[in-house]
């Protein structure tokens, strides 16, 4: 099935969407920094640019898109119904590079911990935000 929009209205579209600075990233960082943590943003030094780096405690965290990072069994991924191939693609890429940058990370003796924006959803983002605290402490 071909795209619904023209080339110029897609790209157009695609280049509103954020990559840092998105509403779960703050809340996480908003979270973090009320309970007395201080971290650097996209640290473009360590493999995968990450969200948020707590160097006191060794530890990179990553705010995730569910759609654009694949979370399988997640609700919130749901492929496009047109060009599904590269959509397929694209997000299979991203996961190669997720975890490409982890393993790199790992080795360079990091904690890596990755949050999905579903968890940060009302229901659960109490629950979430308590427990990576729990984590790092």
């Amino acid at each position: 099935m071909a795209d619904v929009h023209s080339k110029k209205i897609r790209s157009y579209n695609m280049s509103r969407i954020k990559n840092k600075d998105t509403s779960p990233e703050i809340l996480v960082r908003k979270f973090l920094f009320a309970k007395g943590f201080r971290y650097r943003l996209n640290v473009k030094d360590l493999p995968g640019t990450p969200d948020i780096v707590l160097k006191k405690y060794k530890t990179i965290i990553f705010v995730n898109g569910c759609f654009w990072h694949g979370h399988k069994g997640c609700k919130y991924f749901v492929l496009p119904k047109t060009r599904t191939e590269w959509w397929l693609q694209k997000i299979k890429d991203t996961q190669k590079r997720d975890k490409k940058a982890e393993i790199e990370l790992n080795v360079l003796g990091w904690r890596v911990i990755t949050i999905w924006s579903c968890e940060l959803k009302p229901k659960k983002v109490e629950q979430r935000l308590n427990s990576l605290i729990n984590s790092l402490l």
